[in-house]
């Protein structure tokens, strides 16, 4: 059952057996993808649902990810009305970050 589960996990990040998640960078999936996959395509592949909303896999392309630290912490306040704005503690702006990173 937990090999499933990985597999399942596995094909649905683009995270291949030969990068397993670190418990940090698997909190860091799990709130993106809970919060940010309704728009955002945030595996290593796929379209993001919404056309505007850039994939998390080509943020380290526009900035280095860890510029990003002071806005989740300070909440993400975006031009468009779309998107909600956030609000991380500390430990999650950590874990987001750490995710992201995974997908540089």
């Amino acid at each position: 059952m937990i090999r499933v589960s990985v597999l399942v996990f596995a094909l649905a990040t683009g995270v291949g057996g030969a990068h397993a998640l670190e418990p940090n960078e698997q909190r860091g999936f799990t709130f993106v993808d809970t919060n940010c996959s309704m728009c955002h395509a945030v595996g290593r592949f796929g379209d993001s649902p919404l056309g505007i909303a850039p994939p998390f896999r080509t943020l380290h392309e526009r900035y280095p990810v860890e510029t990003l630290q002071e806005a989740l912490a300070e909440g993400i306040i975006t031009g468009h009305p779309s998107m909600p704005v956030f609000v991380l503690e500390v430990d999650q702006v950590d874990d987001v970050i750490a995710y992201l990173k995974t997908l540089e």
